[in-house]
């Protein structure tokens, strides 16, 4: 083996430092000037500083998280937002196909308000505003009235004769004069004019609502109390107003939905029959005959399904109104009355014989409870069908006439 390569297999020995002896008044090499300046800059570099840099990055990291959790948070307020305007856009759609195209232009301007861009919204408004161009609709005018022509009386003058209009409740006058004196004189008496304004919108929308079936308005009344109560304070709108204002709308949401969903239909008239049972639109239609007729058509589609206990329920909750067609809908509703009481099948022969109270045994037929006698052989009570709609007639029952119920 040569002695390059047995030296190739020794460890390595230990250097001898290369650095050079710097005798003072020479140059020192690069090496050692560079180590020696960044020990320097290490000493000159104060630790506040280095405090400083940690404490901003970890604001810039804080930062980083709140501006990430807000994404979310307005992510998820967009998701709610746009539920809620997809529920309206199809309230709307149904509006349009129901025919009630005020309705309709009501949701889809609501919708416009929030987010114009909205799929569809721009298209469907179109075509409502030109369904209603060519449908004829009631047109009603735009709340408060301007004076056609310039009013050239002083403030005080308008004042008074507002005043006096208002009086004698003379409302669409009153808010005339109103319009003028704000015109003319924008801060004189501002309180009072504020209180007049009130009076006056609060006084013609409850009139709207109110009055006869030929002269009712609905909707402009439902925009008149809008209207005052901008005059005090959204939520300050007294109590009787502020009902009329909630059962017109639930009367012509119930409205929107005739013909197309008689369940919604019920729901909303029935609420408007607990609070305000006459209101009408220009239909003539109380809430009470709605809901009548409604019912009846809900138990006809029970009926058409196969579910005759709920058709023989509906039918009784709609006779509990005094209709004229409670006549023609006695014989269907009491044959109903029988299916469900019979479970379906006959009263006779061999087949279980149900009672009105149908309270099941052991072996899960129906029999008739009654008080024991002392022979131990009960005798039958009174059964529910002996109620004020109903006859009965062994175990079977039929639904009084008006003449028989009196």
């Amino acid at each position: 083996m040569s002695d390059s390569e047995l030296n190739d297999t020794q460890p390595n020995r230990a250097l001898p430092d290369t650095q050079p002896n710097v005798v003072p008044g020479e140059t020192q090499p690069y090496s050692t000037k560079r180590d020696t300046q960044l020990r320097t800059a290490e000493k000159k570099f104060p630790r506040w500083l280095a405090a400083l840099c940690v404490v901003i990055l970890i604001a810039i990291g804080l930062l980083a998280g709140y501006g990430s959790g807000m994404s979310q948070r307005y992510a998820a307020q967009n998701t709610q937002v746009t539920g809620q305007l997809d529920e309206q856009f199809r309230l709307g759609t149904q509006a349009v196909e129901a025919g009630n195209f005020e309705l309709a232009r009501q949701y889809f301007e609501g919708i416009l308000r929030t987010d114009s861009n909205f799929p569809g919204i721009q298209a469907a408004y179109t075509d409502l505003l030109l369904l209603m161009q060519v449908t004829p609709t009631p047109v009603f005018s735009p709340t408060p009235l301007v004076s056609p022509t310039p009013d050239l009386r002083g403030a005080e003058e308008i004042y008074n004769t507002a005043l006096q209009l208002l009086n004698s409740s003379d409302w669409n006058g009153a808010i005339t004069n109103l319009d003028s004196l704000r015109k003319a004189s924008p801060t004189y008496r501002t309180a009072e004019v504020d209180g007049m304004y009130y009076m006056a919108l609060r006084q013609r929308g409850v009139e709207k609502i109110t009055t006869g079936c030929q002269d009712v308005n609905l909707e402009g009344g439902i925009y008149d109390l809008t209207l005052a109560e901008h005059f005090v304070g959204t939520g300050n709108l007294d109590s009787y107003a502020e009902s009329l204002r909630t059962y017109a709308r639930f009367y012509i949401i119930g409205a929107s939905f005739w013909d197309q969903d008689w369940l919604q239909a019920q729901n909303f008239f029935a609420q408007v029959l607990d609070g305000y049972p006459i209101m009408s639109d220009s239909s003539c239609k109380s809430a009470t005959k709605r809901w009548y007729e409604a019912t009846i058509k809900v138990a006809d589609q029970l009926l058409a399904a196969g579910d005759t206990c709920g058709a023989e329920e509906q039918y009784a909750a709609a006779f509990t109104v005094n209709d004229p067609f409670n006549a023609t809908a006695y014989p269907t509703a009491t044959e109903i009355a029988n299916q469900c009481n019979d479970g379906g099948g006959g009263d006779g022969g061999g087949g279980e014989t149900p009672t009105a109270a149908g309270t099941p045994t052991a072996a899960g037929a129906p029999t008739a409870i009654g008080t024991p006698t002392a022979a131990g052989t009960p005798t039958e009570t009174p059964t529910p069908c002996e109620q004020s709609l109903h006859r009965c007639d062994g175990l079977r029952r039929t639904f009084l006439t008006p003449k028989e119920r009196i």
